[in-house]
């Protein structure tokens, strides 16, 4: 594998994680969003990865390698319901819904995308400062 491929590595890293980063950022954004019905409430959502590693076992040159987002899938797990009559947004039967966000787990999440981000950051500088004193070793 040439040492070009650690930037496509590292990059698409870098991708994945910002996709990562921006969906819990929408979770917790909508963390406190209130509904009047089951279909209209907001639903956590989550990104799913998958390594891209086709061609890269037969040793391919122009195999591509890294992370690939294959979509953002809503969580299944259940909404939160409250029986609160008085609340503007209760339905006829004076209940209101919450999104099934949990917002610790979004925090520890956001701060294990943004570690994976900074890594692969640090990952593609080292592999310049490689490239840069192989460059200098002609000289």
């Amino acid at each position: 594998m040439s040492l070009f491929n650690v930037f496509t590595i590292s990059g698409t890293g870098m991708s994945a994680q910002s996709v990562r980063l921006n969906t819990t950022a929408s979770n917790i954004a909508n963390a406190d969003s209130v509904s009047s019905s089951i279909d209209k409430t907001y639903r956590a959502r989550h990104p799913v990865f998958a390594a891209a590693m086709q061609k890269a076992a037969a040793g391919q040159e122009d195999s591509s390698v890294g992370v690939r987002v294959l979509g953002i899938v809503e969580s299944n797990k259940p909404l939160t319901v409250e029986h609160n009559p008085g609340h503007p947004m209760a339905d006829k039967d004076g209940y209101i819904y919450k999104p099934n966000v949990n917002v610790i787990e979004e925090m520890t999440n956001m701060i294990s995308a943004s570690r994976s981000y900074q890594t692969n950051v640090q990952l593609a500088e080292s592999a310049k400062n490689m490239l840069n004193k192989t460059l200098q070793l002609g000289k």
